[in-house]
């Protein structure tokens, strides 16, 4: 049985769907990686090093921010990317605040939506069938 004929390895589609491959995998640790028990709610690394007083947002902010910078790489539009700035700059600043910002980490996911973002950028451009699915990294 012969292999489907591949890409070649500086095939621009490859490197995108690669890239976005990677950025939903650090998406989905800092947003989702742990289920919290009894409870559907999922948390990642946002939420946990956030609780670290004083330096855990700026941490987690930072690495949203990387995010963000390699979507502009993409090419995504600066109308998606401001909506990607603005995610991560309600996130960082709401999660600044004690306790409150902590539990506003769980539920708000600005990397998941901001993965939303860009996988809905990709598909205009590439096509639906063309496009990375939005599939969960597990």
């Amino acid at each position: 049985m012969a292999l489907p004929p591949q890409p070649p390895p500086d095939d621009p589609q490859l490197r995108i769907h690669q890239e976005r491959e990677r950025l939903a995998k650090l998406a989905y640790w800092l947003d989702d990686r742990f289920r919290i028990p009894g409870t559907n709610w999922r948390i990642g690394a946002d939420g946990l090093v956030g609780l670290i007083p004083g330096v855990g947002d700026g941490i987690t902010t930072a690495v949203s921010a990387y995010l963000v910078l390699e979507a502009r790489r993409l090419g995504i539009s600066k109308a998606v990317l401001m909506r990607m700035i603005w995610n991560v700059a309600i996130d960082g600043l709401v999660g600044t605040v004690p306790l409150v910002g902590d539990l506003f980490d769980i539920r708000w996911k600005a990397n998941r939506k901001n993965m939303q973002l860009l996988n809905e950028h990709l598909a205009k451009i590439y096509g639906p069938e063309q496009s990375p699915t939005t599939q969960k990294i597990l």
